[in-house]
């Protein structure tokens, strides 16, 4: 069952973030700049201040137990794009399908908001690429961003026309 989160219900995201972060990542990114991003990216003052910025969260569950979530946002700069901002499930439960039920659940919900594309941020370096291209995502530039303490997010951004 996929579900709307409410502010109140924003700390099973972060719970998920800190469940999922350190070994999804541990390949890619020192074990400081993970705890610096969940630190900056998934504390409940960040995550209450994305809520009420149009962000919109949901989560996956199975048996009442949060097994994934993801957050996006409509009209990424008044345009018709919405921007997938996460989309992470808890790894002992990967190969299972749901990443795509999350990912369609994004899409139904961009595509009821009238968007015309999907865009979104993905590691270069993240195995979570083939996931992307196999739902159509390409690769429309690279970007690094700076976020502080000298770490960058070394980026592909990818679009996926709805």
């Amino acid at each position: 069952m996929i579900q709307q989160l409410s502010k109140q219900q924003l700390s099973t995201v972060r719970d998920l973030a800190y469940a999922i972060w350190p070994i999804c990542y541990a390949a890619i990114l020192s074990q400081d700049q993970i705890d610096y991003m969940l630190d900056r990216f998934y504390s409940i003052q960040n995550l209450e201040d994305l809520h009420l910025s149009n962000h919109h969260f949901i989560a996956l569950y199975e048996g009442g137990e949060p097994l994934g979530f993801a957050s996006f946002e409509h009209g990424l700069e008044g345009s018709t794009t919405t921007k997938l901002h996460k989309i992470y499930v808890l790894t002992n439960q990967h190969t299972r399908g749901l990443g795509q039920q999350l990912m369609d659940a994004v899409i139904d919900a961009a595509v009821a908001a009238g968007a015309t594309q999907l865009q979104l941020n993905v590691n270069r370096y993240n195995k979570a690429l083939g996931f992307y291209e196999k739902n159509n995502f390409s690769i429309v530039k690279t970007e690094d961003i700076a976020i502080g303490n000298g770490y960058l997010m070394e980026d592909y951004v990818m679009v996926k026309p709805l």
